[in-house]
């Protein structure tokens, strides 16, 4: 497949352009102009470039990709090997951040609610859903799903909150901060990737569960997603690539 026409057919089935973001959607770096073999991850890092090289890729498809606002201009160390690696073998590089967050279906957010069984009633943010869990369900007893579901405890706040879930919201990555929003829409139970210092407080005034399962792993579902539609659907040579992290 030509090398723009991928592009064209993502940012077509992730509705890119309807989202402004603080990164470049789409091919970041032009490559070969035949795409055979494609590699997926979450972050473009060296070792996922590393590995893409071995596995003869002509194209690298991810959700954490380069040229983020708030980075710095500079090309020095770490980021002048990246770059080096990828442009010196002519591998084209992807990359889809909140377009791929936000989907309805292939998105971060969209898969946590399947794995989860979690009814999707609407969205209190863009990037942050929320919904329903069938059946009565503890905090604890949620905690144990996530546990039993991602192979991984979540960290699970829940001093002054209720013994029943009733109303979550989530937020795949890094959405910590939208846990008062989220208060303030009625909701019980916030679910994220990161936490930070003041969440804990926040919670615990609140009287809300929150719980943080790491930005990597409420991440990763998002972009196989997109590579099993992609082979599905143009049966494209796609494998992913799952560098852990437990951050």
């Amino acid at each position: 497949m030509n090398n723009f026409l991928l592009e064209s057919i993502i940012n077509k089935k992730l509705l890119s352009d309807q989202y402004e973001d603080i990164v470049p959607n789409g091919l970041q770096i032009e490559g070969k102009k035949t795409v055979k073999k494609i590699i997926t991850g979450v972050t473009a890092c060296q070792k996922l470039l590393d590995q893409s090289l071995s596995c003869n890729a002509d194209a690298i498809i991810v959700h954490h990709g380069y040229f983020w606002k708030n980075e710095s201009k500079y090309i020095h160390n770490m980021q002048k090997n990246r770059l080096k690696t990828i442009l010196s073998n002519n591998i084209n590089l992807y990359s889809w951040h909140l377009p791929l967050d936000v989907h309805p279906d292939l998105g971060n957010n969209a898969q946590i609610a399947k794995k989860l069984n979690i009814c999707v009633k609407g969205n209190i943010l863009p990037c942050v859903f929320w919904g329903t869990i069938e059946n009565n369900i503890t905090g604890f007893e949620f905690s144990k799903k996530i546990e039993r579901i991602y192979k991984k405890r979540p960290i699970h706040f829940y001093e002054n909150a209720s013994h029943y879930i009733n109303r979550i919201a989530w937020c795949s990555g890094k959405g910590q901060s939208f846990i008062k929003k989220a208060y303030q829409f009625g909701i019980d139970t916030f679910l994220t990737g990161e936490i930070s210092e003041e969440t804990m407080h926040i919670s615990r005034e609140l009287g809300m569960h929150f719980f943080a399962l790491g930005h990597h792993d409420t991440e990763k579902d998002g972009i196989k997603s997109l590579g099993k539609w992609l082979c599905k659907k143009y049966d494209l040579d796609i494998t992913f690539i799952n560098i852990c992290n437990p951050a």
